[in-house]
């Protein structure tokens, strides 16, 4: 078995990428802002089972080619198996991003949540960078965490702030960046990167995509959305009170703000299931840049 961690969480992934984009988006996106209207050869970096190849590919023009890189054995090897019957042009690549190098040969540089988990993310751009050609793109789909957090709408029976403290949450996030370098916030910071890094006409977008918890909606794409938000992490069921308080004491909040994050976490466990309504927008923020080499 995998020692990788995201080798194990294949479903996780499989069942909540949906959640984040509209596929007319992707598509306004491809045709209207990036204009490729000509054949692209993408290289996308923590490919993961290639997930933005199977929204993108359909949308790209007749030719494009998708090669993905990811340090997970098994994600490879699903995403082979994935690719292995449709009709793109794929090549997927197992090694160490951090270690690995791409020669300068691809039209478009893509990753998808993939920066917050790096502890050098600059570095992993400049290896993006490095290998698009000049003229080319670099894309970055990252999240920004306490935009997501405040992007919940309830019905009138729970109040956003009873569950969802942003406060705290922010003075999480940014303890945890400061202390691994792993940013969860990465989404908003990208523009700055990119330009910093020499990229040129560099703009961010974020994704229309909202989840609606209808109790109107059709049964079986209800309870599909409501498993797909508790695998997010919406309204989870939580561990040992002592431990959860524990372990955000670790991470840098005072024992009192971390049992009255506790609290607010369990009473949205408490509060959210079948029978709720909510909209929550994931607020994907969508960063690019021309690569212009003097």
């Amino acid at each position: 078995m995998s020692e990788y961690y995201w080798d194990s969480k294949i479903d996780y992934l499989r069942n909540t990428r949906w959640l984040y984009y509209n596929d007319d988006y992707l598509e306004f996106l491809i045709k209207n802002v990036w204009k490729m209207h000509a054949p692209v050869n993408i290289v996308d970096y923590g490919c993961g089972y290639g997930y933005l190849g199977l929204k993108l590919l359909p949308l790209l023009p007749d030719g494009s080619t998708y090669t993905g890189i990811d340090k997970g054995e098994d994600l490879i090897k699903e995403a082979r198996k994935v690719f292995d019957k449709l009709p793109y042009t794929v090549e997927f690549i197992q090694g160490d991003i951090e270690e690995i190098q791409v020669h300068r040969q691809y039209d478009i540089a893509l990753c998808h949540a993939f920066l917050l988990h790096m502890k050098s993310p600059r570095d992993i751009l400049q290896k993006m960078i490095d290998s698009v050609r000049n003229g080319g793109r670099v894309i970055c789909f990252e999240p920004h965490w306490i935009a997501n957090a405040a992007n919940f709408g309830f019905d009138d029976g729970l109040q956003h702030s009873e569950v969802v403290r942003l406060g705290v949450l922010q003075k999480l996030y940014e303890v945890d960046a400061s202390r691994s370098g792993k940013n969860g916030n990465i989404g908003m910071k990208l523009p700055i990167l990119l330009s910093q890094l020499g990229l040129r006409n560099v703009e961010c977008r974020v994704s229309d995509k909202v989840n609606f918890l209808d109790q109107n909606m059709d049964a079986t794409e209800k309870d599909r959305l409501l498993q797909s938000l508790k695998e997010e992490g919406i309204g989870q069921e939580l561990e040992d009170q002592f431990k959860v308080v524990e372990q955000l004491v670790q991470r840098g909040l005072t024992a009192e703000e971390a049992q009255e994050q506790y609290t607010a976490e369990l009473k949205l466990f408490k509060a959210f299931d079948s029978d709720s309504w909510m909209t929550y927008a994931p607020n994907m923020k969508i960063s690019f840049g021309t690569v212009s080499r003097e």
